[in-house]
């Protein structure tokens, strides 16, 4: 996936309008050492943006906490969502109250980190451009699992990057919670755009890359057709993984899991490697008892998929560059998509 996004990167520094706005995806060094096993390169200067929202620290406790003490609790948010059940009006209800007492408070993360004006604007339009190619790449890959403990934020340049990319090419659809978004569009991702919101840069970002993605299809589905076809490669999911995956994170507080490890110091506090919701998920990709033959027949149609997306197509519509990019953030910021996903994705957040 590393090896995709550099081709990306590539194509995005070869086109005038992307290149101009400095539009990239941040990667980190990956070395297989194994089938199983590897080194990941450590991203220095970032934080999880969980981290900096939700975090419980009496002592540094997260933004939540310190702007809007009289909002409701990260825990009470995630089990009042989960109590809701599986019913789409209750849970579109219970969506609807977390919302009412529950507020984006993301702008001050760039007033904390860069109080000169000039450099806050400098840095608020970073971010805004990295979620933008972000979402349009993960959406054309079918990057799921974004959660906000899966996002770093660079403390230096306010660039996002993307771990634990074990969930990709739309598996994220045959998870027991099926994710209902195209990317990460919450409410705090919104908040730290400023009062523009998705309009201007955001939309026209996300439009750039729409079109570099679309005028280098080739490029890219060659890269892709190796990656899925290839025999060494795991990225599909068994029912049985998909089920584990849900079933680790229900039986863990991911707060209390970060919190200990920063406490008993096997993660700084800066919190870079993150995605630690329970045993065994490193094995996300790993393939049982899937015969070649059905990989092959799941890569075609993820490679159909893909192709769709890359040509326009989106239900039964063939749609322009920019009326799919408004489809899309209209689909990711929809509350009706968001309210079904799974409550430890946390779409309040």
């Amino acid at each position: 996936m590393q090896q995709v996004f550099s081709l990306v990167n590539q194509l995005l520094a070869g086109a005038a309008e992307t290149r101009q706005r400095q539009l990239k995806i941040r990667t980190y060094k990956v070395i297989p050492l194994s089938q199983k096993c590897g080194l990941l390169q450590w991203c220095e200067g970032t934080q999880p943006l969980g981290e900096y929202l939700t975090r419980t620290s009496s002592s540094s406790p997260g933004a939540h906490a310190r702007y809007r003490p009289k909002d409701w609790l990260v825990k009470d948010c995630r089990s009042h969502l989960t109590k809701a059940g599986t019913a789409a009006e209750k849970r579109f209800k219970a969506y609807q109250e977390i919302c009412a007492h529950f507020k984006p408070v993301f702008r001050h993360f760039f007033m904390e980190n860069f109080p000169e004006p000039s450099v806050w604007f400098e840095k608020r339009l970073a971010y805004t451009r990295s979620v933008a190619t972000n979402s349009i790449v993960g959406y054309i890959l079918g990057l799921g699992d974004r959660h906000v403990m899966n996002i770093l934020i660079d403390l230096q340049t306010a660039e996002l990057v993307h771990i634990d990319l074990g969930i990709a090419f739309d598996m994220g659809h045959i998870l027991p919670t099926p994710e209902t978004v195209p990317f990460r569009l919450t409410r705090d991702i919104v908040d730290g755009m400023g009062v523009t919101g998705v309009e201007g840069a955001f939309r026209r970002c996300c439009e750039n890359t729409m079109h570099v993605m679309k005028d280098n299809s080739e490029s890219l589905l060659t890269i892709v057709q190796v990656l899925l076809y290839d025999p060494l490669s795991h990225w599909s999911l068994t029912p049985q993984q998909a089920l584990d995956i849900q079933r680790k994170r229900e039986q863990a507080n991911q707060d209390n899991v970060v919190q200990t490890l920063i406490s008993s110091g096997q993660v700084p506090s800066s919190g870079q490697a993150i995605g630690i919701f329970g045993p065994g998920e490193s094995d996300i990709g790993l393939k049982t008892n899937e015969s070649r033959e059905n990989q092959n027949k799941l890569a075609e149609r993820t490679l159909l998929r893909l192709k769709q997306k890359l040509n326009g197509l989106e239900g039964n519509a063939q749609l322009s560059v920019s009326g799919q990019v408004n489809f899309l953030i209209q689909k990711a910021s929809d509350p009706r998509n968001l309210c079904k996903l799974y409550a430890g994705w946390q779409p309040y957040l």
